[in-house]
């Protein structure tokens, strides 16, 4: 019987596990060092800040697998060995495979910051990273204060977990403004007056020097680069970014960049060997997205791609617009499409922006200087329709069309006030003479 194994229980490999399965009666193992069960990634937050508890986040029964016959095995694999198609595990043990996928995820970046490794430091990306929370930050008078190195989406997330149990935080950001390497300029203003209104101590411009231990080689404060301040805190969560989880795979034979570099058809240079999600690298990059794409949809698409391939149907990954959706303490926040950062900004791009005067919910359109064909738009605070934008980017409409229109990409929930008027309102007066 065909063996098929996977190695990584998250959104990717489970997502492939689950569409082999609909499509053949081939044996799965499914391999993770992190949890035995598949659980909701993006949901950890919520378990630390009690609005969920740990079982609320894993989306199957746990009866679920052995039903599907899908085979888990907990386990660390250390190295893969494509000549006779095996992997060794940590205690030495072997398995076979017939063909296997690869989908190990990411973990967080580290600089090569004195004291990374200091009993009290740790990002946040698995339940392991969860369990030392709980363990080094369970209360503010066990965490007097909380110190996030790196902003992004990630740190966000950090910040307002922390605040949730009234633990001080300070986030150490390297840019002039948070996530103005992505959010255009008035967006990401908005956004540090938003971090700085939920008491967070949020330093722009800064570097970290240094995570400076106790006399138990515990973190006890950090050194910022540019003053030579510190900061003392129990705590220091690593969130500048992450990267392809590939070191066990140096000696594999695979070819890799930043991550595992694949085709269209998510293969590898090795035959009968896939990678997919966080850790897959695309080897010709698809229009303006980036060659390693961190994000869970995405991850999600591959696993189906891969799982068409495997079962006979050879398919491309071929993506459709660009989207991704988060949130910033309570603010909302949705891209659909391209919407540049000024510091990124093509020179064809022009950008109408609209914030309302009191409240944190803004909309910012890109469109084309040259025929005002709508490239992207950001929302937040406002919910929008992901087939309405979809729709309107294949159909390359123009900015008035989705200004007039953009009542119907709404879907807030009814009785929620409706901003398109005011928006309508201030295009005219801004942009209508184009």
């Amino acid at each position: 019987m065909l063996h098929i194994v996977i190695i990584g229980n998250g959104i990717s490999g489970i997502t492939a596990a689950r569409h082999i399965r609909k499509n053949s009666e081939a044996k799965i193992t499914i391999i993770s060092a992190e949890t035995k069960y598949f659980f909701s990634r993006t949901a950890l937050m919520y378990v630390y800040m009690g609005h969920m508890q740990w079982e609320n986040i894993k989306p199957y029964e746990d009866w679920f697998w052995e039903k599907n016959n899908l085979e888990l095995k907990q386990a660390y694999v250390k190295k893969i060995n494509p000549d006779d198609k095996s992997l060794t595990f940590e205690n030495d043990s072997e398995m076979s495979y017939d063909k296997l996928i690869i989908a190990c995820g990411s973990k967080p970046n580290k600089f090569g910051w004195p004291g990374q490794d200091l009993d009290g430091v740790a990002g946040l990306y698995s339940k392991q990273d969860l369990d030392y929370l709980e363990k080094h930050a369970p209360t503010n008078k066990l965490c007097k204060r909380a110190v996030i190195v790196g902003g992004g989406l990630i740190g966000i997330e950090l910040a307002e977990m922390f605040c949730s149990r009234n633990i001080p935080v300070t986030m150490l950001v390297r840019e002039e403004s948070f996530w103005n390497s992505v959010l255009p300029k008035g967006e990401s203003q908005m956004i540090n007056e938003h971090i700085r209104e939920h008491h967070v101590d949020l330093r722009l411009g800064v570097n970290l020097e240094s995570i400076n231990p106790d006399q138990n080689n515990k973190v006890k404060s950090v050194t910022i680069k540019e003053t030579g301040e510190v900061i003392e805190c129990d705590y220091v969560g690593l969130t500048a970014g992450v990267s392809p989880n590939i070191d066990f795979l140096k000696s594999s034979g695979l070819e890799m960049s930043k991550g595992i570099l694949v085709n269209r058809f998510l293969e590898t240079n090795i035959k009968d060997i896939y990678a997919i999600g966080d850790c897959a690298e695309q080897r010709e990059p698809i229009g303006n997205r980036p060659a390693v794409e961190a994000v869970w949809y995405t991850g999600r698409m591959m696993g189906e791609v891969v799982a068409q391939t495997i079962c006979g149907r050879k398919t491309a990954y071929n993506p459709s617009h660009w989207f991704n959706s988060a949130k910033f303490f309570d603010i909302e926040y949705q891209t659909y499409g391209w919407v540049h950062s000024e510091k990124r900004l093509p020179d064809y791009e022009k950008h109408f922006h609209w914030k309302h005067p009191e409240k944190n919910i803004c909309v910012t359109i890109a469109y084309h200087k040259d025929n005002l064909q709508f490239l992207g738009i950001n929302t937040f605070g406002i919910r929008m329709r992901h087939e309405v934008f979809e729709q309107w980017l294949n159909e390359k409409q123009d900015l008035d069309h989705v200004i007039y229109n953009l009542e119907q990409a709404n879907f807030d929930p009814e009785f929620f006030k409706r901003y398109e008027s005011e928006i309508l309102k201030s295009y005219k007066q801004e942009l209508r003479e184009i």
